[in-house]
């Protein structure tokens, strides 16, 4: 784990852009990043190399007091196995319960099997008393 650094900083736009379609992500314009980003509550980029190349990120966006959501947690495929999904989990997880009152909701939406990770955080399955919802907005161009 030498090799990764892990800073509590959003990931610019470039890599926000490149950190969502590599591992297969839902790809989001670059407009709706720039406009997006600065809104975070709090994020973290996992960093590697001598180059500190991003390849790793988690955000909560929300709020701040009421309701957050986690969002966008990623590796590139080439670095996970290596922990690294654990990192910024915990680093999230530590904020959380660092800067929220008692009381606040903090949700997610999990990808397949990665609710087992969640899991190791406290995150429990919702259902059958509560059930997530979406609406993805669509707009002809």
């Amino acid at each position: 784990m030498d090799e990764y650094d892990i800073v509590t900083t959003t990931p610019s736009a470039a890599d926000y852009f490149r950190l969502r379609q590599v591992p297969g992500l839902s790809p989001k314009s670059r407009e709706a990043i720039a406009l997006g980003l600065p809104n975070t509550l709090f994020g973290v980029t996992v960093l590697h190399g001598t180059n500190k190349t991003a390849v790793g990120m988690g955000r909560v966006v929300g709020d701040g007091r009421l309701f957050v959501q986690v969002v966008d947690i990623a590796v590139e495929p080439a670095h996970q196995g290596k922990g690294l999904g654990t990192l910024i989990m915990q680093t999230i997880t530590d904020w959380l319960k660092d800067n929220l009152p008692t009381g606040a909701y903090v949700s997610l939406i999990a990808d397949g099997e990665a609710y087992k990770l969640y899991e190791k955080f406290g995150f429990r399955l919702t259902a059958p008393t509560s059930v997530g919802m979406a609406l993805r907005i669509q707009k002809d161009d």
